[in-house]
């Protein structure tokens, strides 16, 4: 089947799925009309633009028409000048169209659970962390996702590790390129010389499995509780509250003493718990496709150094693609927009060669 003979099943297909739409009994069998609203919308992009490449190869052909047999120079400097921007136009929309084809990621549309941590360099690490979390927080705003700590972890200053829940449309496919060691490089503030300092911190971002695609054991979890103490406990350690989960066959352990509940601490613990088998099984997955996949942004090996802050001379650097900004001040603001494009058009492109050759 050729690609042209796919985008014309997906055209037909998108027309039933309108027709469906149309009927009014629709809407009381909730259950298929999220089906079919959820499919529909999944392939409107590709259609739409299957119609702009269909109309822009008629109007060629019409251009075309006209140099034939017109001998109005009026009508044919008009039909050259269409010429050459549809000759211009019909490859970028064939381009379009290649990617839309891509097969999707199914984890693109799974919320998420981020874990950052402070690395290298203390206190300053510690603080990259709390700076880093509120540049998340302020683009999760722009793209209307909801965040909510799941965990936290105070240092002397800024925080030594915070782990927190996403939750939006398609929250996975704009964040799953920000796992790996995140590297800064400026005068701290505790740094009384005027030296530049180089601390890292490590954030992993996890898809959040659906209870039917994932099931917890629980006859392999071991489930300990324990009174809190230290910073983060001291309002809770009147009581055992805290909780301290292990996943017996991986040896994974997750505690939580955020709440003064402890149910609410063994719901959270267990939740991360869930998600960070999970996440092993996905990169295990990965690791082992890696082979015939030409590209690992993002779902490789998360202690590999991914970006550079230089405060210094303003710079963000991408070191995976070799993108740099100099607009650093922005993106510490969430103005992360033109790193997530920038790095999703490199996987795209590199699926793409992979696929040619």
């Amino acid at each position: 089947m050729s690609i042209y003979d796919k985008l014309e099943k997906v055209a037909k297909r998108y027309e039933e799925l309108t027709e469906k739409m149309a009927d009014p009994t629709l809407y009381e069998r909730q259950a298929e009309y999220r089906a079919i609203t959820s499919e529909r919308a999944q392939i409107e992009e590709l259609v739409m633009t299957y119609r702009e490449y269909k109309a822009s190869k008629q109007q060629l052909n019409e251009a075309q028409e006209i140099l034939k047999k017109e001998s109005d120079e009026e009508l044919r400097a008009m039909a050259k000048e269409e010429l050459a921007l549809l000759e211009k136009k019909i490859p970028e929309i064939e381009q379009r169209l290649k990617i839309l084809l891509l097969p999707k990621d199914p984890l693109d549309e799974k919320n998420v659970i981020v874990e950052i941590r402070a690395g290298t360099g203390g206190d300053e690490a510690s603080i990259f962390v709390a700076d880093v979390y509120r540049m998340y927080q302020n683009y999760f705003r722009t793209l209307g996702f909801r965040s909510e700590v799941i965990s936290l972890s105070e240092g002397d200053q800024g925080y030594k590790e915070i782990i927190f829940s996403v939750t939006g449309d398609k929250v996975y496919s704009k964040l799953k390129f920000e796992s790996g060691v995140h590297r800064v490089q400026r005068v701290p503030k505790t740094e009384a010389q005027g030296r530049i300092h180089t601390s890292t911190i490590t954030v992993a971002v996890m898809p959040e499995p659906e209870e039917v695609e994932f099931v917890l054991n629980m006859n392999e979890v071991k489930i300990e509780v324990f009174r809190a103490s230290g910073a983060g406990g001291q309002s809770v350690n009147t009581t055992d509250s805290a909780v301290r989960v292990t996943h017996i066959p991986t040896g994974t352990v997750v505690v939580n003493m955020d709440q003064k509940s402890q149910i609410k601490n063994k719901a959270k613990a267990l939740q991360i718990l869930r998600t960070r088998i999970y996440d092993s099984m996905v990169q295990e997955k990965n690791a082992a496709e890696a082979a015939t996949r030409r590209s690992q942004i993002g779902t490789g090996d998360r202690s590999e150094r991914i970006r550079t802050y230089n405060y210094p001379q303003g710079r963000l650097t991408d070191h995976r693609i070799g993108f740099t900004l100099y607009t650093l001040d922005r993106v510490m603001e969430g103005e992360m927009g033109e790193i997530t494009d920038a790095l999703m058009t490199h996987y795209q492109a590199e699926i793409l060669k992979g696929q040619e050759e």
